[in-house]
């Protein structure tokens, strides 16, 4: 369906391509979101394409994604339109540095949760050059010529006066480079990405072996991932990774977890990958009444990452700029 307004097309329609899109945002590395805003983009989206779009409101979505109980309040508890901002954040980065080109756009107005599924920019330059060959060939079929416009009147003289100044160009420019003292070419700066500092966060344990432990562990590691992309200077490697570093500064981040009734309780450790010293460590210690596993996994998540970030080791070795 085509809408007057800017050519663009409705794709609800089409929900194997917006799934498709849907997953090439999610694997993007450009697309920085949260493991809970990831959630929250893939359900609104799911709801739209379902017909479903009169359901996604605040309420409804603060209990299915941010697990909240039939008590959540809008309006003193804002986590549903602090997550929507950041996702709209995400998107409009994630289409301006690498998905410009993409078929589908994915976008969520203001206002309101439900997302908006579009190809208006490749639509209308189709729209436009389509219009203007029609145009041209409506006036070859005819016979009949265009109005007559300055672009028409000062094309003679514009060509051969463009060409005039080419060959002035031509003879100038030898002569400049032969009286001109020869400059001495800057060497380009070596790249030395072994020499930047990485950390592999590896898989915390769950000390006591449930599954609600367990759960929080991967969780927390996944938030860990994420926010440790964000501090400068750091390259973030996956699990099992760390032995492929063979030279520069490279650090383990491990760590483990036990639930005890409503109270959770971590430990997380920084390891030297050269030496195996442990260089720094902190225990974190968390009441999970009134508040949802993500909310708890992101709070120590973007903790840990600052700790991290501002650890004197960590300075110590870095490069020199």
């Amino acid at each position: 369906m085509v809408s007057e307004e800017g050519g663009e097309r409705d794709l609800s329609q089409d929900p194997a391509s917006v799934r498709v899109q849907l997953e090439r945002i999610l694997a993007s590395p450009q697309f920085h979101a949260p493991e809970r805003g990831r959630r929250f983009l893939q359900y609104i989206v799911e709801e739209t394409l379902e017909g479903h779009s009169e359901r996604l409101k605040a309420y409804m979505i603060a209990q299915v994604v941010f697990g909240r109980d039939a008590s959540f309040d809008a309006q003193n508890d804002p986590v549903v339109r602090i997550e929507a901002g950041r996702i709209r954040r995400a998107l409009e980065r994630y289409y301006l540095v690498c998905g410009s080109n993409d078929p589908i756009r994915i976008t969520i107005p203001k206002g309101g949760y439900a997302t908006r599924f579009s190809s208006g920019e490749n639509t209308s330059i189709a729209s436009e050059v389509a219009a203007s060959q029609a145009h041209e060939n409506l006036q070859s079929q005819t016979g009949q010529q265009g109005p007559t416009t300055y672009r028409h009147l000062l094309l003679p003289i514009g060509v051969p006066a463009l060409l005039g100044a080419m060959a002035i160009l031509a003879l100038i420019r030898p002569l400049e480079s032969y009286l001109s003292p020869p400059q001495a070419t800057r060497a380009p700066v070596a790249s030395t990405p072994t020499n930047r500092i990485r950390i592999a966060v590896d898989p915390l344990v769950a000390l006591d072996g449930t599954a609600q432990t367990a759960n929080f562990a991967k969780g927390l590691g996944d938030q860990l991932i994420s926010k440790l992309m964000e501090v400068q200077n750091l390259v973030v490697l996956t699990p099992g990774r760390s032995g492929a570093v063979k030279s520069g500064p490279h650090f383990n981040l491990q760590g483990s977890a036990l639930v005890e009734s409503t109270v959770v309780h971590l430990h997380i450790r920084l390891i030297d990958g050269a030496d195996g010293v442990v260089v720094w460590a902190n225990q974190y210690d968390r009441d999970l009444s009134g508040q949802t596993i993500l909310d708890v996994e992101d709070d120590i998540a973007v903790q840990i990452a600052m700790e991290i970030s501002k650890f004197r080791k960590l300075g110590d070795a870095a490069p020199d700029p």
